[in-house]
């Protein structure tokens, strides 16, 4: 959530005060968790014995938090109604909120007394020496991740069942500073298969670094928020904005005083609520968006229940535990273990992910327009677009296949020399079409010490690059090279093409972007383990609103005509993103997104556009 009072160098006074009166063992001992599981009511003894939201039917309490509803979460855990989180353990670092001269005073824990909590398994790593207090904030964080309260109540809202992503998972909550000592600088494993953060920094510190190495290193899934926008003056923050790392960004929910519609619907993310890349190195960044506008339990109570705002914090979270329901699906069938094993697996779920998520309105790579842009991976401001859990899932199940002859839609977890001739091919058939895509994603690790300072090994990291290409099986004079995605900065690489509606075979090449020289004996030979996901699929010709809907209140009217008006003349693209009303995506809003804008005004309310099945 931002910055959120993280000060880097209140953080390296800490750290030195701590290393100035404690010998450096004391900090690696083993942590003592404590564990706090509740025994269920009779009540929700009775819900479970149903089944999970997976299971429920039309005429029940609606479920919150609706976030998860909108990005196909619960629809994923009705479509398969085992997953629930069970077997999976998610770590989650948590800030203190109360520091005295610099010393975090140990308010970072749930509030694991409300009825939201009552049957969650929920540990807790302590050991600054004062009593532990009560997060708002990381109580949030748990709810959308374990929460569970068949009786949940908001007077605005009435009743309903409250149900985080992954309610059977384990979460081990980290205070944020035992953490970083511990587990960064002291090199403590951590035993969970996702790792999340809702804090960062405006700069990529040594901690952030660490961080990324033990992603790298470790094949874990990290998961963290980018920040919240120009609203707080935040950059991409890290470790969000790390290489090696998932970062997630905010998108808005509906301008209106109706909750029921605040929580349930979303439109975009706006750059002054969701930081927009690309970062200081010119990376892409955030990876994908997710609504974090959530009901969450109220930590001073042991009933009453918040609403969150538009906030990276909590979208972070309805990123993690939804990888949560994948992660399980992976560890639960042999053939699908490659995607999430410590060799590439956080690469493999990454390039899922991203490959499956939605683009929303105005999303683009590079400049402004409709254009494909050779050279920059995402969207600086959406990522890969809109998190679309059950797209997700059904890329997962496709399975992996090897390079060479592969299905429509897939993964997988290789790897690919550095030499002249060095290419991994994946040769794919679709149907002749004019209505068809291709979307892949290929995602790498970058390289750093494995320890304090924990320095990035520039001269170590691989520059990996994607093609797409039409085949004709009976005229190899006849293919040509249909998009490309090849980025200097970026260790991920995303192409999202039409198809040539006169091929049906077409192939993804995984080379290097500068294949060393045969008779460079420094760089030749050398192997970079990679994730790659890839689908084709019929395009989504459903019409969204907000293209249109530039103030984001659920009606194309006049107000939104005064917002064009205000944008007219300017570029489509600015320092924050893009400026909404470029309706024809040409690069400037001019009088020809005015005449679009007007056959569109209506004055009823318009239906969201939900995901596609």
């Amino acid at each position: 959530m931002g910055v959120e009072g993280l000060c880097p160098e209140g953080f390296l006074c800490f750290f030195e005060m701590f290393l100035m009166f404690f010998p450096l063992m004391s900090y690696c001992r083993e942590a003592k968790f404590a564990r706090v599981s509740r025994a269920p009511t009779a009540l929700v003894l009775i819900i479970l014995a149903a089944g999970t939201a997976g299971a429920y039917e039309a005429g029940q309490l609606p479920l919150q938090p609706a976030a998860l509803d909108y990005t196909g979460t619960f629809a994923l855990r009705r479509l398969d109604p085992h997953l629930s989180g069970e077997g999976v353990t998610i770590a989650a670092v948590c800030r203190s909120f109360t520091y005295l001269q610099s010393k975090p005073l140990n308010d970072y824990r749930l509030n694991m007394q409300h009825q939201c909590f009552l049957d969650s398994d929920v540990g807790f790593v302590d050991g600054l020496g004062s009593e532990p207090g009560i997060s708002e904030h990381s109580t949030a964080i748990g709810a959308i991740l374990v929460g569970r309260d068949p009786n949940g109540y908001h007077p605005q809202l009435g009743r309903f069942h409250y149900e985080g992503a992954v309610p059977e998972a384990q979460l081990d909550v980290y205070e944020f500073w035992r953490f970083v000592v511990n587990h960064v600088f002291g090199g403590k494993p951590i035993e969970a298969d996702i790792l999340t953060m809702s804090v960062g920094t405006a700069f990529d510190d040594w901690w952030t670094r660490g961080i990324n190495h033990i992603a790298g290193t470790n094949g874990l899934i990290v998961v963290a928020s980018v920040g919240n926008g120009s609203d707080v003056f935040d950059p991409p923050l890290y470790p969000g904005a790390g290489a090696n790392v998932i970062g997630v960004g905010v998108v808005d929910s509906l301008e209106t005083s109706d909750f029921s519609r605040s929580l349930s619907e979303f439109s975009l993310p706006h750059a002054e609520h969701s930081s927009v890349g690309p970062t200081s190195d010119g990376r892409c960044k955030p990876d994908i968006v997710a609504g974090g506008n959530c009901i969450v339990p109220d930590a001073n109570s042991n009933s009453r229940y918040d609403i969150t705002g538009d906030w990276s914090s909590f979208a972070a979270p309805v990123v993690a535990g939804t990888v949560g329901l994948l992660v399980q699906k992976a560890k639960s069938e042999p053939n699908l273990n490659p995607a999430v094993a410590p060799d590439g697996g956080n690469c493999v779920m990454k390039a899922i992910l991203m490959n499956s998520a939605q683009k929303l309105p105005y999303w683009h790579k590079g400049v402004a327009d409709k254009a494909d842009d050779h050279y920059v991976s995402l969207d600086y401001i959406q990522g890969a677009g809109m998190l679309n859990a059950q797209g997700a899932y059904r890329q997962l199940i496709a399975g992996p296949y090897p390079a060479g002859d592969a299905g429509p839609i897939g993964w997988d977890n290789s790897t690919v020399e550095k030499s002249s001739s060095g290419a991994n091919v994946y040769r794919i058939q679709i149907p002749p079409s004019q209505n068809k895509l291709i979307t892949a994603t290929l995602v790498w690790n970058k390289h750093y010490q494995d320890q304090y300072p924990f320095a990035a090994l520039t001269q170590a990291d691989s520059d990996l690059r994607l093609e797409l290409w039409a085949v004709d099986p009976n005229n190899p004079d006849s293919d040509y090279l249909l998009d490309y995605s090849d980025s200097i900065s970026d260790n991920v690489e995303h192409i999202y093409s039409p198809v040539d509606p006169n091929y049906s075979t077409y192939k993804l090449i995984v080379t290097f972007s500068n294949p060393a020289d045969s008779n460079d004996v420094s760089t030749a030979g050398i192997l970079e383990r990679y994730g790659l996901a890839w689908r084709a699929d019929d395009a989504d010709n459903t019409e969204s609103i907000y293209w249109y809907d530039l103030n984001c209140d659920g009606t194309v009217d006049t107000l939104d005509f005064a917002v064009l008006l205000k944008n007219l003349n300017q570029p489509a693209e600015t320092d924050s993103g893009y400026l909404l009303g470029d309706i024809n995506m040409d690069g400037v809003i001019d009088i020809k997104d005015v005449a679009i804008l007007m056959e569109h005004i209506t004055s009823p309310r318009e239906p969201k556009t939900p995901l596609p099945d």
